[in-house]
């Protein structure tokens, strides 16, 4: 049941002249043909409306709508927003064209709601009221407005009236109120200007709310403008909440540069697409069956757009039938998951069907192919935690919490409830980047993993003397569309759950060390005993490396064992030797506080080629300085270093 002081939206339906404008009037004092040509020809050509404060406390904004087929574009365009239906039929006339052509749109968009008016009962006589009546429970039977109250009335005689308005609070106080959390989007049904304050925009505000001082965008065309004032149901507020009439003043966009179709939505949240996915429903009384890539009229909201159905699992769909389907519209349309929308023939113009999003934007998919056809289905009459699985399931790359709460129609609150409980059943794995949090199915998480482990092993077979592949390059290879920050977080996730080995910038699967062949150990033995013969006169890099079988990754490995260090460019000493010379050039410098590179020579028994680079390797690990052509200890007490 709807809270007292909440907002509902109720939309009049029916056939031309069959008094909807009239009845509005009586229920609201406000005759809502407000243009000249509406005046003179008695009919509704563009959208009326009018406030209605209902005693439980609910106000109401009443849509009048046109009943012309002329005008049923303009009748679609107020539709979108109807919580409640007020579907008028002329007692003098009973059941038009229009009146089922509104019928059938009402339940198209699954409007919650409705009661009857059968007005102008002035003009007939018991026996054809009754007549009228029965027609239009037969009418309604087969929908879900078969239980709609139907109340005679007339607003010549006021018969009518006030049970009319009984039964309109009673169903007022049954319709769930749209959704207040979440993002600001008003689709705009009118564009206008009022001198000395600008550009004003109406709609009903479909979700979250807008204040004044609020930057807001208009899709599709990107343009931003300031919210100068805003009126609900006539009245000047602050703010205004979802499912209210809103008029809002804009600042920074002109009149000329918006139209209606276009949505005033908060900015960076709902962008513009060309594909809706969907599951379309060919109305019975359509009176053709509807072909693969015809050309339809797309009507979502206020937004009328040309556009094409891909048929998904069939080339012809018959009246009364069903199916998924693909949109491709031929410009561009804010639309959310399980939106409704209408569809009508591009000529002659009729309303032949209509459905509920499944997707916004997406990919292509191919026709015929049943694990598509199931997906689909199960996005659209899944449980909230299956469509967000599904939405993950063909995901090639991280998802926001925000993106999937979008794709699939998901408050974010309630989405971080079902990631964490797809993260216990280990359905997804969840991360949290400093508050982003972002999501990725369990199976890209292995693919990923099962990529990666891959890519290692093969890296260890071919370069076994490495002690693994740099991360980096394993990123470029497999992971590129990966930011660095996700990369790194899920490397982390990797590491942690044993999965593999991070060793500051290079990856190895768990397990792997580096061994040597047969050969390889002879080869490193040869260079020890050879460097150890003469351990302060190494030979030159060429000669050690030739030693070693020219094996760049050999040379490498007796680095990172410790065996050698690379003390100059192309000089390479023991690492024993190393120590050893330390310890004798120490001793010299804290006996005689300071070492020219002669003495150096002769302490060690070397050669100038082999101490200069000595001396400065030592002088890079801050274990002596030059002063002039001496060096002294790095640090020494009392001496200002």
């Amino acid at each position: 049941m709807i809270l007292l002081d909440s907002f509902i939206i109720i939309g009049t339906a029916g056939h031309v002249d069959h008094g909807k404008t009239q009845l509005v009037r009586a229920l609201t004092g406000v005759d809502t043909d407000r243009l000249k040509e509406e005046q003179e020809r008695g009919i509704s050509i563009e959208l009326g409306f009018a406030p209605l404060r209902l005693t439980s406390g609910i106000t109401a904004g009443i849509v009048d709508v046109p009943g012309h087929e002329r005008f049923v574009k303009n009748m679609l365009a107020g539709a979108g927003g109807i919580d409640l239906v007020l579907f008028v039929v002329a007692a003098d006339e009973g059941v038009m064209p229009q009146t089922r052509e509104h019928l059938d749109i009402l339940e198209l968009l699954h409007i919650q709601k409705a009661v009857v008016a059968l007005t102008k009962v002035d003009l007939v006589d018991e026996e054809w009221l009754m007549m009228v009546e029965e027609d239009v429970q037969e009418l309604l039977h087969p929908t879900s407005f078969s239980d709609a109250p139907i109340i005679p009335v007339s607003v010549v005689t006021k018969e009518g009236l006030e049970e009319l308005r009984a039964a309109v609070e009673k169903m007022a106080q049954e319709v769930s109120p749209k959704p207040r959390v979440g993002e600001a989007r008003l689709p705009i049904d009118r564009v206008f200007t009022i001198t000395g304050f600008g550009t004003v925009v109406t709609g009903t505000l479909f979700s979250g709310n807008i204040r004044i001082g609020d930057t807001l965008e208009v899709q599709p065309s990107g343009l931003k403008g300031r919210v100068r004032s805003i009126q609900v149901h006539g009245q000047k507020e602050e703010e205004a909440l979802a499912g209210q009439r809103v008029a809002v003043n804009l600042t920074g966009i002109e009149v000329e540069q918006m139209t209606r179709g276009e949505v005033l939505v908060t900015p960076g949240v709902f962008p513009a697409v060309q594909r809706i996915t969907a599951s379309l429903h060919l109305l019975k009384g359509s009176p053709h069956p509807l072909k693969n890539w015809q050309r339809v009229r797309f009507h979502l909201g206020t937004k009328e757009a040309l556009g094409r159905v891909r048929l998904l699992d069939r080339d012809e769909l018959q009246p009364g039938s069903t199916t998924p389907v693909q949109i491709e519209l031929e410009e561009p349309v804010v639309a959310v998951v399980h939106d409704r929308f209408v569809i009508r023939y591009y000529s002659p113009v009729t309303t032949i069907g209509g459905g509920e999003i499944i997707e916004v934007g997406g990919k292509r998919y191919r026709r015929f192919r049943d694990e598509v056809l199931d997906g689909l289905e199960r996005k659209l009459t899944g449980t909230p935690s299956i469509r967000a699985a599904e939405e993950l399931r063909s995901e090639k790359e991280p998802v926001t919490l925000a993106e999937l709460a979008n794709r699939t129609g998901i408050s974010e609150d309630e989405m971080h409830q079902i990631l964490e409980d797809l993260e216990d059943s280990e359905d997804v794995q969840v991360f949290d980047l400093g508050g982003d949090i972002f999501v990725i199915s369990i199976s890209l998480y292995e693919e990923w993993e099962h990529q990666v482990k891959d890519a290692l092993s093969n890296y260890h077979r071919e370069y076994s003397l490495r002690s693994g592949c740099p991360k980096e390059e394993v990123r470029t290879r497999l992971l590129k569309k990966l930011t660095p920050r996700f990369y790194q977080a899920i490397l982390d996730r990797w590491a942690e759950q044993g999965k593999l080995i991070v060793d500051g910038q290079n990856l190895a699967v768990p397990g792997f060390a580096v061994t040597l062949s047969p050969e390889q150990r002879d080869q490193v033995q040869a260079m020890h005993k050879s460097l150890a013969s003469q351990p302060f006169l190494p030979p030159g890099a060429a000669e050690v490396r030739e030693l070693l079988g020219n094996n760049l990754d050999l040379l490498q490995y007796c680095i990172q064992q410790g065996m050698l260090v690379k003390v100059g460019e192309d000089l390479y000493f023991l690492n024993d030797a190393v120590e050893q010379a330390w310890i004798l050039i120490e001793k010299y410098l804290k006996d005689h506080g300071e070492v020219t590179i002669g003495q150096v020579r002769d302490i060690l028994g070397t050669s100038r080629r082999c101490c200069l680079p000595l001396l400065e390797y030592f002088d890079r690990l801050k274990k002596t300085r030059r002063v002039g052509d001496k060096r002294i200890l790095f640090s020494v007490p009392g001496k200002n270093v």
